[in-house]
């Protein structure tokens, strides 16, 4: 073999071996990278599937809490639709017992005796000074009667109160003010005045007032309102209202002598079954006193007849219906 081809098989076989070097060099990093790689994201792998794993566990257990928490919610709501019924019942019982009037102890109400006629003596407007002499005169015949007394002040006044009370007669009510224009204004005025004299009367006597007479009747011309809204008003307070259907006539400023008031009261009751008598506890009203053991003889003579006071068991007798 020539030199020269010796010298290139020398160069080709350098080539090739500075080839393999290279190779060499540029493969064995790579597989090392490669292998390394590997290893790294087997590592990475596995650790990512911990985590996984841990993030599972992690959910599955705030599943269970959720899964708890909501139960415990349904529980409240249930119990908070039971404590809002409860409440709402409790509402309503609450609105029931306003709804209904409370009930009053009712005194026994005995019955009137029997008779043919009744007669009813009520006076109007005390009390007065000739409260005491009418009290006197009705002791004397053992009758008892109705006074429809107003507003009066005073220890005088307070006393005579008490003495109608005390005596058996009926106390009952005619107003406080006695005024008209004002108690007849408006039904507000009018229950203004009513419960003053209510509250002030029960106060001296102890006795709650249940009857009462208008000033004027129920019958007068003096209001402009209609005397129905007043009644309803007296209603709504379980109180009864009298008129009367047989008058002595002493309710004018004129003094009327014995004998016509007389006259008046007992001609008025023989025509009557049932006879409410008006006559008035005044000052002024003299006659009207010395007339009174007349009118109570005459009626006590009449056959099947009796003299009582207003109570819970008298019938009415009303000018308006």
């Amino acid at each position: 073999m020539s030199d020269d081809h010796m010298k290139a098989d020398t160069y080709k076989r350098q080539r090739v071996q500075r080839l393999g070097r290279y190779i060499a060099l540029i493969l064995v990093p790579g597989v090392i990278i490669w292998i390394g790689l590997g290893v790294y994201l087997a590592e990475r792998m596995e650790s990512l599937n911990r985590a996984l794993a841990d993030s599972r566990k992690q959910l599955e257990a705030m599943a269970g809490i959720l899964a708890e928490q909501k139960l415990r919610l349904e529980e409240l709501e249930r119990s908070g639709g039971e404590l809002e019924a409860e409440i709402q019942r409790l509402r309503q019982e609450q609105q029931e017992a306003a709804a209904e009037p409370e009930e009053e102890e009712k005194e026994p109400v005995e019955p009137e005796p029997e008779a043919g006629r009744k007669v009813y003596l009520t006076f109007d407007d005390g009390p007065s000074s000739n409260t005491d002499k009418i009290l006197d005169i009705l002791d004397q015949y053992d009758v008892k009667a109705t006074f429809f007394v107003v507003g009066k002040e005073g220890e005088k006044a307070e006393e005579r109160l008490k003495q109608i009370v005390e005596r058996g007669h009926t106390l009952a009510m005619h107003s406080y003010s006695h005024k008209y224009s004002e108690i007849y204004e408006s039904v507000d005025n009018f229950a203004e005045d009513f419960v003053k004299l209510q509250d002030y009367l029960y106060e001296i006597t102890g006795v709650k007032c249940r009857v009462y007479r208008f000033p004027g009747g129920s019958s007068n011309s003096v209001s402009d309102l209609d005397m129905h809204d007043f009644a309803d008003y007296l209603a709504e307070q379980k109180v009864r209202f009298f008129d009367w259907n047989v008058s002595s006539g002493d309710g004018g400023s004129q003094l009327l002598p014995v004998e016509m008031l007389t006259e008046n009261v007992v001609d008025g009751v023989r025509s009557k079954s049932r006879a409410v008598v008006l006559m008035h506890d005044s000052a002024n009203k003299s006659t009207t006193v010395e007339a009174l053991p007349d009118i109570i003889e005459q009626i006590l003579a009449m056959e099947d007849t009796v003299i009582l006071p207003i109570t819970g068991a008298t019938e009415p007798v009303q000018h308006i219906h």
